[in-house]
């Protein structure tokens, strides 16, 4: 795959030129079709009314209730550090939509590739809690404001939760934090992928990549493995101890999960940095082939980024995730003891022990193992019965 410019994209209109993004390069007579595109738009559309589909289902219904801390109370320097930090986000994001949107807008009458990254990328908020589908093994400190979660709305959810004990998100932090937090992030590794091309000038794509997912995993250690973990922010309490740093406390670090945001981050700075001459990705291409005005060209524009931004995280993330789940450890004692990451779906105070290899995984409709070893059926579910098999003749 030939190399493409990383510069932003450029206010003038050229000419199209014969590219090459892994496959035939095209007339430079002939602009690419809105083919590609429009398919891409598609995608990103069906993903946007899903996902308002699940929100409004959430907010409108029972699932919209907080989820307490339980009786532990965290410590001092927890809850400071947690306050600090969303009060940091909540105010970063005025700032990023005025910055990545609005000035832009103002001088150039556009929007940006990375003000379109900016709605993207906080639309990505949406498949945070998704790692839990089928089996609870990251939880969120409940001590921070929340409304529950939408994944009890989510079609074909598994895993437990009810009104008021589920997989808990702290919105005000999360939903700012992924617009402009990723979006920065991805601003970066664009920065370390251009520096290492200026060191290496003969690297190649693969290669750039590469590189962005080790700096991508050892970055992701650090900002949250040794900082917002410790802090008190989320939990890995079913992660595989033996791939995991400072295994068996509350704030054990998988590797894994620097190897799936690594790939995540890799896909979306991928798709800032190889762009065209005119600063396009390579999903918009035969943009200027699509009819109906600007406002619907921009749209287009805006759903196949949010379609490929979508993609990176799913497959690179959450399919990987639904593995380790099926996997997980048992909860170790340093978090079992500590309320506030339960979520109310587990442990002390309820009738279910955590979620550990020992146990079966109970589905939305099945039975579970209470903490004295009985089996609890929903109401009114009973045990199969045993059919007696032909005997021969």
């Amino acid at each position: 795959m030939t190399e493409l410019s990383p510069k932003a994209e450029l206010s003038r209109p050229k000419p199209y030129v014969a590219e090459k993004l892994g496959s035939a390069a095209l007339p430079a007579d002939r602009p690419p079709t809105a083919r590609a595109v429009k398919i891409w738009a598609t995608v990103g559309g069906v993903i946007l009314a899903f996902q308002l589909y699940v929100w409004i289902r959430w907010i409108t219904g029972p699932n919209f209730e907080r989820v307490p801390p339980g009786p532990t109370d965290p410590p001092t320097y927890m809850k400071a550090v947690l306050v600090t930090w969303t009060i940091v986000i909540i105010v970063g994001l005025p700032i990023s939509l005025y910055y990545f949107i609005v000035r832009p807008w103002r001088r150039e009458r556009r929007i940006t590739l990375d003000g379109m990254l900016l709605v993207a990328c906080g639309l990505l908020f949406f498949q945070d809690p998704l790692l839990n589908y089928f089996n609870t093994w990251s939880t969120y400190n409940t001590w921070m404001w929340n409304r529950g979660s939408w994944v009890q709305d989510v079609p074909g959810w598994v895993s437990y939760g009810k009104p008021g004990a589920m997989m808990a998100e702290p919105i005000l932090m999360n939903a700012p934090g992924y617009s402009f937090g990723v979006l920065l992030c991805t601003i970066l590794g664009c920065w370390v992928m251009r520096k290492t091309k200026q060191r290496f000038p003969n690297i190649s794509n693969l290669g750039l990549i590469g590189v962005l997912i080790v700096w991508a995993f050892f970055f992701d250690l650090v900002i949250e493995g040794l900082f917002l973990m410790p802090m008190g922010l989320f939990t890995y309490p079913g992660a595989i101890q033996s791939l995991s740093i400072n295994a068996g406390t509350y704030y054990q670090w998988p590797v894994y999960e620097g190897l799936m945001w690594g790939g995540v981050q890799a896909g979306l700075c991928a798709l800032r940095y190889f762009t065209d001459d005119r600063g396009r990705t390579f999903v918009e291409r035969g943009l200027d082939s699509v009819r109906g005005g600007f406002v619907r060209q921009q749209f287009t524009r805006f759903l196949a980024i949010f379609a490929a931004c979508s993609a990176f995280f799913f497959v690179m993330y959450n399919l990987p995730a639904q593995w380790f789940a099926m996997h997980a450890d048992p909860w170790p004692e340093d978090l079992l003891k500590r309320s506030y990451f339960l979520m109310g779906i587990c442990g002390d105070g309820t009738d279910r022990p955590c979620p550990d290899p020992a146990l079966p995984m109970p589905l939305t409709n099945s039975g579970y193992i209470d903490k004295d070893g009985r089996l609890v059926l929903p109401d009114g579910v009973v045990l199969p019965s045993i059919v007696p098999v032909e005997q021969g003749n």
